[in-house]
C-alpha cells in the first residue's frame, strides 16, 4: 500500500520544489530574455513555445528539487540534469543571440538551420529533466516505503 509523505517532511518538499523552480526560472529565464530584464537583449521576438519550454522546465526543476528533501534517498542521475539544462537554454534562446551557433552557422544559418530544431531540443530537455525527476522519485519512494 502506498503511505502519505509525513507532515513534518511536506513543508520542507514545499520549500524545496519552489526554490527550484523559481531558481531554473530565472537561470534561464533572465540570460535567454524570455523573463524580461535590463540585463540582456533579445535579437528575436519571444516566441509561444519559448514560453512553454521555460514553464515545463521550472515545473520539472521544482519536482526534481523537491526529492532533495529526501537527501539520502538515492543518487541523483547528474548527466540527466545537465544536459537537460543546457538543452533547455538552447531551445529557448535566441538563435542570433547565441555566440557559438553563429561562429558555426553564421547569423542565415542560425535563424535557418538552429531555430528550426530548437523545439526539438527543447523536447529533448523535457525528457531528460523529467526522467531525472522520475528516476529520483522512484528511489526516494523505496527508500522511504512510501510504495
Amino acid at each position: 500500500m502506498f503511505r502519505v509523505v509525513p507532515s513534518t517532511a511536506l513543508l520542507r518538499v514545499g520549500i524545496y520544489a519552489a526554490g527550484a523552480a523559481v531558481a531554473a526560472l530565472l537561470i534561464v529565464g533572465i540570460p535567454t530574455d524570455v523573463v524580461p530584464n535590463q540585463w540582456f537583449t533579445r535579437m528575436t521576438p519571444v516566441r509561444p513555445q519559448d514560453y512553454a519550454f521555460l514553464g515545463l522546465t521550472a515545473l520539472i526543476t521544482g519536482v526534481l528539487g523537491a526529492s532533495y528533501a529526501f537527501p539520502n534517498s538515492c543518487p541523483l542521475p547528474q548527466g540527466k540534469v545537465t544536459a537537460g539544462g543546457m538543452l533547455s537554454f538552447l531551445a529557448i534562446g535566441c538563435p542570433i543571440c547565441n555566440k557559438l551557433i553563429v561562429v558555426l552557422l553564421g547569423v542565415s544559418g542560425a535563424l535557418t538551420y538552429f531555430a528550426p530544431i530548437q523545439p526539438i531540443l527543447g523536447g529533448l530537455s523535457v525528457t531528460l529533466l523529467g526522467f531525472a525527476a522520475w528516476y529520483r522519485w522512484r528511489a526516494v519512494a523505496r527508500s522511504q516505503h512510501l510504495i
